[in-house]
């Protein structure tokens, strides 16, 4: 799906206040990351590391795991299309709603596809024949749902033949679960993707990587291409890790912002508010569609939401909120009641 993303601000006429539409954490890179990034510029004459090698070497040290266990991608995005390109034609299951690149790459390279529905996954034999690759976003986009304590080790136990992938692109979006990356010392058939442009507010250098077991790894490997992570997301790579306890984003105060402006929106009788453990979350309008209600908020107020009526288990009146700070917040809410006041 090349389009219906969020953050599509781009393909808009109208100038943008505030944009909803993205769950790309809303403070901007790191201070300091700009500079660095800048002063690398000369690095662009020369092809850049094959694979990553020097980043992908810092980020196992960072996690204690070893370098081959750590493939850099891309950004996310790439990691998914890796996946379903290095076990093309497999058996596989989607929980949704989920992330439609996940469909969308599967698709490409030929799976046989199946879906189950994120909320009767409670428990490991709800699974199923799970066939040999099962993709979960934990926390969940577009929910903001997250998978309930020892579910996955569960999971993993019970399918050893199956591979989990799991895509942890918003885990530092979340005070409710940790990360499952501990979980790759008992378990080989677990391969966990990040990234690294969500939560550093750089989605446009495209970066990212995947953990799992060596064999794994070398497996994805055979799929990619080189030079595909460009040497500035490198230089910028090396810049978070070397700066990781500096640069992380207040999730405290996020979160309490997430909690007033989802409580704001609940007061609104146009619209219903669904639970989330994270800064975005979805809600539905009573009247209306997404899609209607997104063009009048950007030509209306210079607002921009995500309508998610295309993701697979949603309805059109679904739309997704990325929390932004007080003052945008409290614009959109006001916006949504001049909404909802509107004659039918």
């Amino acid at each position: 799906m090349h389009h219906g993303h969020g953050d599509d601000g781009y393909r808009h006429a109208s100038p943008i206040l505030a944009d909803f539409s993205t769950n790309v954490w809303y403070g901007g890179p790191p201070a300091g990351l700009q500079e660095y990034v800048c002063s690398q510029w000369p690095t662009v004459s020369r092809y850049p590391e094959v694979l990553a090698e020097s980043l992908a070497a810092r980020i196992a040290a960072h996690h204690g795991v070893a370098p081959a266990q750590v493939l850099v991608s891309s950004g996310t995005t790439e990691s998914i299309y890796l996946v379903a390109q290095a076990w093309a034609g497999a058996r596989t299951t989607v929980l949704t709603p989920a992330f439609a690149e996940y469909e969308d790459a599967c698709r490409l390279h030929g799976h046989a596809l199946r879906w189950l529905a994120w909320d009767d996954l409670t428990e490991p034999a709800h699974l199923g024949d799970a066939g040999e690759l099962v993709f979960i976003c934990n926390p969940n986009n577009p929910t903001g749902s997250v998978l309930a304590p020892g579910l996955l080790p569960a999971l993993l136990a019970r399918y050893p033949a199956t591979v989990f992938v799991l895509d942890e692109a918003f885990i530092e979006f979340t005070a409710s679960i940790e990360s499952a990356l501990p979980l790759l010392a008992t378990f080989d058939n677990l391969l966990i993707m990040r990234s690294l442009t969500k939560a550093y507010a750089i989605p446009g250098l495209r970066l990212g990587y995947v953990v799992a077991s060596a064999a794994l790894v070398a497996r994805l490997s055979q799929a990619k291409a080189p030079w595909a992570v460009n040497a500035l997301a490198v230089a910028a790579g090396h810049y978070l890790f070397e700066n990781y306890a500096r640069v992380q984003l207040p999730l405290a105060r996020l979160l309490a912002d997430k909690a007033a402006l989802a409580a704001g929106l609940a007061q609104n009788p146009g619209f219903e508010v669904l639970p989330s453990h994270t800064h975005y979350f979805l809600a539905r309008a009573r009247r209306g569609s997404a899609a209607a209600l997104k063009r009048w908020l950007l030509a209306e107020h210079g607002l921009l939401i995500r309508d998610a009526g295309n993701f697979r288990g949603l309805t059109p009146a679904h739309f997704r909120l990325g929390t932004r700070c007080p003052a945008d917040n409290h614009l959109l809410l006001n916006a949504l009641s001049a909404w909802t006041a509107l004659p039918t």
